[in-house]
């Protein structure tokens, strides 16, 4: 009877070709995603990863037991709207397991009280360690289970990362700053900036550096220039709707993702704007779809692959030296950005305001 009850079980348990299936792809490309092999398409690579969220599979498994390996499960929680960061987040995480020889869990929850669900689920199957990325990295309530439960943690991309647990970031600050300079050294005055959610404290950072870099070079802080996003591309078009319909719209929109950027480059379009000779536009990540659009978006480069595998490696660390009565306490590591250009920044033109103004009805 249990015998039955055990086949059941794993025939439950999602397989590659369960992955390759959704995927729509050969269990072979499977494989190469998971083992972050360059030669495959970005949608491809991406549909895998959605796969690989959706059925909850987990690589490696069999891998570790015929290796007699003592089990290290390490728990993936996201509630991402990026399809691009997560796809990104998933192939640094998956390629790190690979080569610690590491069982990952990805789980999926909402935001909301289901994510407290989804941290208690990962405490009742025995997690070794979770890994949040945002906006989870800044749920305080995800973050009280996993510290009640003693489940080490490493929070990845957080703006303010808690003394209590590991981290793994960029100095989101310094890459707005920088950017922010950039495009009022090439002559821009009123320069947009849309922002973040507001419960993830990058965002809060990423407009700190904006108004920074706009003190220092002079130009007079304009709060009808800032307007709210969600990092999601829905928001970013009402965003970029807002800003371009002031009646002394920005030269330049500096949004605090791509998805947000894509989205006020397609508003830009449809309003006949030249991009970049009559708007410039900026965003933040460098994910995949910053080059899949036109014009291609400069932006930040953000290593989101890296702070994937460094936060997987600082678990697998803490997990191990726990297991051996060694903890050491709670790590920052700090990985550098990149300022990246390509089409989508340029001078301001000197046109009539009416030039850039929304079209009258």
């Amino acid at each position: 009877m249990s015998s039955n009850r055990s086949s059941r079980r794993q025939r439950s348990v999602p397989t590659i070709s369960d992955v390759a299936r959704r995927a729509g792809v050969s269990p072979m490309t499977v494989s190469r995603v998971i083992n972050g092999e360059a030669n495959v398409r970005d949608s491809t690579r991406e549909a895998v990863n959605a796969a690989i969220a959706e059925l909850n599979y987990t690589p490696n498994a069999a891998a570790r037991s015929l290796a007699g390996a003592e089990e290290i499960r390490i728990g993936l929680l996201y509630s991402n709207p990026s399809a691009a960061y997560l796809s990104e987040f998933l192939v640094g995480g998956l390629e790190q397991a690979s080569r610690s020889n590491v069982h990952i869990i990805v789980e999926k929850c909402d935001i909301g009280e289901e994510e407290k669900r989804a941290a208690q689920h990962l405490v009742r199957i025995g997690i070794d360690g979770v890994i949040l990325p945002p906006p989870l990295c800044d749920s305080a309530s995800v973050l009280a289970v996993l510290e009640e439960a003693g489940v080490p943690v490493v929070v990845v991309a957080t703006g303010r990362p808690p003394e209590t647990v590991s981290a793994v970031s960029i100095d989101d600050y310094q890459a707005a700053y920088a950017m922010t300079r950039h495009v009022a050294g090439l002559g821009h005055q009123r320069i947009g900036f849309i922002t973040g959610n507001p419960n993830q404290t990058a965002s809060e950072r990423r407009l700190e550096g904006y108004r920074a870099a706009l003190a220092d070079a002079g130009l007079p802080r304009a709060d009808e220039l800032v307007a709210d996003g969600l990092f999601t591309y829905r928001s970013g078009l009402d965003a970029a709707e807002i800003l371009l319909d002031l009646p002394d719209p920005p030269s330049a929109i500096f949004a605090s993702n791509d998805d947000m950027a894509a989205a006020t480059v397609a508003v830009a379009h449809r309003r006949g704007l030249d991009v970049p000779g009559d708007l410039t536009v900026c965003g933040f990540d460098d994910t995949a779809l910053a080059t899949t659009i036109w014009p291609e978006l400069t932006t930040i480069h953000q290593p989101i692959a890296d702070m994937s595998r460094a936060a997987l490696e600082l678990l697998v660390q803490d997990v191990k030296a726990r297991r051996a009565n060694s903890a050491a306490g709670p790590r920052h590591t700090l990985l550098d950005f990149t300022f990246v250009r390509r089409q989508s920044d340029a001078a301001p033109r000197r046109r009539p305001k009416s030039a850039r103004a929304a079209p009258s009805a």
